[in-house]
């Protein structure tokens, strides 16, 4: 798999900056292709993250409860970046795993390598700050929407932004992701069932 869809995808997300061939195989260079298969971990709890573009494939993240119950805080598409972000760019542990629902493929780079083309590819600066926006936005979005939304209009936002979660996620995550019991997701999913949406 070549790098193709790493590149697209870096130079679709540096609106303001025309960036050259050159800066972009630069920045392509120092990511690692890897292939993750179906239920193993690009992270796991207790280890410092690293940060992967997905190519293909689907992941979710997710921590342990005080009971000790899987709760699942993240679905990550194909395009996506995917990684921890206080454990990242803070070096600590983490005490979330991100794992794979499908085989997945992509493409990830280290702190240091990371930190080397912040400092050395201006381009590379923006698209991180843009990286780290957009993470900050969905869990803030995320947070408050546990808050100010009813289940069903958390389930309807997910239909819509991120529909692949129902082809490749266990109702079980997906309950856990949305704050519903899985008697609860049935009874939604019946409900939109007979709307015909």
């Amino acid at each position: 798999m070549g790098k193709e869809t790493l590149i697209a995808f870096i130079q679709s997300n540096i609106p303001h900056f025309f960036v050259t061939n050159e800066a972009l195989h630069v920045i392509a260079d120092q990511f690692q292709e890897v292939e993750i298969a179906r239920n193993d971990f690009f992270l796991k709890a207790g280890k410092v993250s690293n940060y992967m573009f997905l190519a293909s494939g689907f992941m979710r993240a997710y921590t342990l409860d005080t009971n000790g119950d899987e709760v699942t805080t993240y679905f990550y598409p194909p395009n996506r970046m995917v990684f921890e972000v206080s454990s990242f760019f803070q070096h600590t542990i983490s005490t979330e795993n991100i794992q794979a629902v499908t085989d997945c493929k992509g493409y990830f780079i280290t702190f240091e390598q990371l930190n080397r083309l912040f400092h050395n590819v201006p381009e590379f600066r923006e698209f991180g700050r843009l990286m780290l926006v957009k993470e900050f936005v969905a869990y803030k979005q995320r947070t408050l929407a546990m808050i100010n939304k009813s289940a069903e209009e958390r389930y309807s936002e997910l239909m819509t932004n991120n529909s692949e979660v129902f082809l490749h996620a266990s109702l079980k995550h997906i309950a856990s992701f949305l704050g519903i019991t899985d008697t609860s997701l049935s009874r939604i999913r019946r409900e939109y069932a007979k709307k015909g949406v």
